[in-house]
């Protein structure tokens, strides 16, 4: 799983999860991409699981790119404890999601294998998500 090697804080305030992307919405590397249209918290097991399913789709073949990453700590109080006492202890990281951010990317494969293999992935995610390809 993805995660931060060192932060400055071991918590991070909740926040809001409101706007749109304003950067990394745009290709950079491959041919064909994965677009959120939707906002939301990804964990490091969410990013994890699609880019397995995209490589099994794609049987190995190609290059894929993540374009996020888990930088945000998210906690979790234990199961059957009262309210109050404070906020729980970090227990996975997430990446934080706005619309038009690009998830994936991929090249070396036809339109058809990526397009399939990005509406697997997309299975695995939290949010709503489009194929996006350079040609139209």
């Amino acid at each position: 799983m993805l995660s931060p090697k060192k932060v400055k804080f071991r918590k991070k305030q909740k926040g809001r999860t409101k706007g749109k992307a304003m950067r990394g919405a745009t290709l950079e590397f491959g041919e064909f991409g994965l677009q959120a249209t939707e906002c939301g918290l990804m964990s490091s097991q969410q990013i994890e699981s699609a880019r397995i399913a995209v490589t099994r789709h794609v049987k190995r073949g190609g290059k894929v790119w993540i374009r996020i990453f888990p930088d945000k700590p998210v906690g979790k109080k234990p199961l059957e404890t009262r309210m109050g006492k404070g906020k729980g202890a970090p227990d996975g990281w997430v990446a934080v999601v706005k619309p038009g951010r690009v998830l994936y990317e991929l090249e070396g494969v036809s339109r058809e294998v990526a397009s399939e293999a990005f509406r697997l992935a997309g299975h695995k995610l939290p949010f709503a998500t489009r194929f996006m390809s350079r040609r139209g």
